[in-house]
């Protein structure tokens, strides 16, 4: 009897363990931006970027594959629909209509898939991992967060004039394919134009359409935490058109870590993944 109460308790054990996480497969771009393949309201399959910078869903008015039951109102927002990923189901998502977004998506979702939980972007297995509790986190460096508005926020040293290192903080960023991309008060306050070295420019536009102009350049030094990052190209935009309020923190650098956010969204925890040591994203 007694060794069957124990083999139970085992049971038991194993069986919460496995359903006290879930995996959500996704795939990377040549662009460093995320693809996960979804089922909105039992219908429409969509090809969806991950965007850590926002919670809810949008479509892209570039989207190649059809959203005929995905229903806007005149304000362009849908709300309480399904989204399907595998086995798992989420309801009351909201999409907005005619937003940009990566290329070789349909559109872009947000952290509404984690909300209230522990999450993972395991870079390294092309999945997300979902927990209803912190997992083991050897290995893994704690690097304290802001969670404002939907947003991640995290503070990094740079270095771009000389030895001095200067905090700034980044939003966290995957819709962006490049390293880092510096605001516009953090370009005037630090004259990156004067000190850093420019190696050419680029018209963006943001998701609103508006066309900007960014200048890359080579920064001597960036930490974050105990990682160091020397001669990386960073962003930074010029011109009459000042829109860039904060700094972004892209797709380029995420990739080169292994993530794990908190349910609180208090702290995450990084150690390096294989995309570690991997040659720059350009920026074309």
């Amino acid at each position: 009897m007694l060794k069957k109460t124990v083999f139970s308790l085992l049971f038991s054990a194993v069986f919460f363990g496995i359903k006290a996480q879930q995996n959500i497969p996704f795939r990377i771009t040549k662009h460093n931006t995320i693809i996960i393949k979804t089922l909105v309201n039992k219908k429409d399959s969509l090809d969806l970027m991950f965007q850590i910078a926002m919670k809810e869903a949008a479509v892209s008015p570039q989207r190649k594959r059809k959203t005929d039951h995905i229903i806007f109102n005149k304000e362009e927002i849908s709300e309480h629909n399904t989204v399907d990923i595998g086995n798992m189901s989420w309801k009351d998502v909201s999409f907005t209509d005619n937003q940009l977004t990566g290329l070789e998506a349909d559109g872009k979702i947000g952290t509404a898939l984690f909300e209230g939980k522990t999450f993972k972007i395991d870079y390294d297995n092309s999945q997300f991992t979902v927990y209803d509790k912190l997992p083991d986190l050897k290995g893994f460096q704690a690097v304290p967060i802001l969670w404002k508005q939907d947003v991640f926020y995290l503070a990094a040293d740079n270095v771009v004039d000389g030895k001095k290192q200067q905090e700034e903080y980044f939003a966290l960023q995957s819709g962006y394919s490049g390293s880092i991309l510096y605001s516009n008060d953090f370009d005037d306050d630090k004259e990156l134009n004067k000190h850093l070295k420019v190696t050419g420019e680029k018209t963006l536009k943001n998701a609103q359409g508006q066309s900007v102009i960014t200048k890359q350049a080579i920064l001597p030094a960036f930490k974050l935490g105990n990682f160091v990052f020397k001669n990386m190209p960073v962003g930074f935009f010029s011109g009459e058109l000042k829109t860039q309020n904060i700094s972004y923190f892209g797709a380029d650098m995420m990739r080169r870590f292994i993530w794990i956010f908190d349910a609180d969204r208090k702290m995450a925890y990084i150690k390096p993944s294989k995309y570690y040591s991997e040659t720059y994203y350009k920026i074309n």
